[in-house]
């Protein structure tokens, strides 16, 4: 009889199982992805404007955003736009979100893909761990910002883009900014994407009866450029080991545009996929009494109210 993996090792199967496509139209649809000149983002880009979304961009540097709409102009001539935004920085966010609101009338998809790798603990100069703020508090604060348009754009969806590596956990809502612990690129990066799943179930709670659902996803073990601000070592590992092992990661946005647009995802919302499966997340990532205590400081650390998303959730 053959033996079923427990939950913490499903993913071991899922990532070799056979993953769901949605190829309906998006024709008059309007997505907003950050992180997207390279790797995962990139992809998610090129998925949806090969659909027909009218997208918007959100990125830190100006010469790779020209390089991507150019891209995607080339390729099929859909609207496309850009907003630059460093996520270290939560001013440069609060304006960007300013930028996005100014330019899309509507909003039906939001894409949360910007992420950071760093073997070495460094500051932001607002004093956050920076793979943290970058991972997890920007893209809180972004979709918060955004929140209002999303439901006037009602039914919309919002993606986290997060990660397996939430397993490696490392959050303590004690010493988020690693003042106190032994620093490791691998349970940083654990953390903010821990952080980020968290809220996740918070969000889906408070969105509730909206028409706004959000979901996040694992990638896939794939080829991307992050972690190449890092020493020569990594780079040297990645590229010339890690790398072999890896797929294209042309199958995240494949996966990515099923899960922002597939008709059965309808009101689907506080789920953790693993490219398109539904998977168990760790537990950690399931505590909801931390997860409350990672909402009241993500709003804290950003300046937000619990009234900019819409007021506490329902207890029941």
């Amino acid at each position: 009889m053959k033996r079923e993996l427990p939950d913490e090792l499903k993913f071991l199967a899922n990532r070799r199982a056979p993953q769901k496509t949605c190829d309906t139209s998006l024709a008059g649809k309007t997505c907003v992805v950050t992180g997207a000149t390279s790797g995962v983002g990139l992809e998610i880009v090129r998925h949806l404007a090969g659909r027909g979304a009218s997208l918007l961009v959100v990125a830190r540097n100006a010469e790779k955003a020209r390089r991507v709409l150019q891209e995607v102009q080339s390729r099929g001539g859909v609207p496309v736009g850009a907003v630059l935004a460093d996520f270290a920085d939560l001013d440069q966010v609060r304006r960007a979100a300013g930028e996005i609101l100014a330019a899309c009338p509507r909003i039906d998809v939001l894409v949360n893909c910007a992420g950071l790798h760093s073997t070495r603990r460094t500051e932001t100069k607002a004093g956050f761990e920076t793979v943290f703020c970058v991972n997890h508090l920007a893209s809180f604060l972004l979709t918060v910002l955004l929140l209002d348009r999303m439901k006037e754009s009602a039914p919309s969806r919002i993606l986290q883009v997060n990660s397996e590596g939430h397993r490696f956990n490392g959050l303590d809502p004690d010493d988020l900014a690693w003042k106190r612990r032994h620093y490791t690129g691998l349970r940083s990066y654990g953390a903010s994407k821990t952080a980020q799943l968290l809220t996740t179930w918070e969000f889906a709670d408070r969105l509730a009866g909206t028409g706004v659902t959000i979901n996040a996803m694992h990638p896939g073990d794939v080829r991307t450029g992050i972690g190449q601000n890092n020493g020569w070592l990594y780079r040297f590992f990645s590229r010339h080991v890690t790398r072999h092992f890896l797929k294209d990661p042309v199958i995240s946005g494949t996966a990515a545009g099923y899960l922002v647009s597939a008709p059965e995802l309808e009101g689907v919302s506080g789920r953790f996929f693993h490219l398109t499966i539904e998977e168990k997340p760790a537990a950690h990532a399931l505590d909801r009494d931390t997860g409350r205590r990672i909402w009241a400081l993500s709003l804290s650390m950003t300046g937000l109210s619990e009234e900019a998303v819409g007021g506490p959730a329902d207890p029941s």
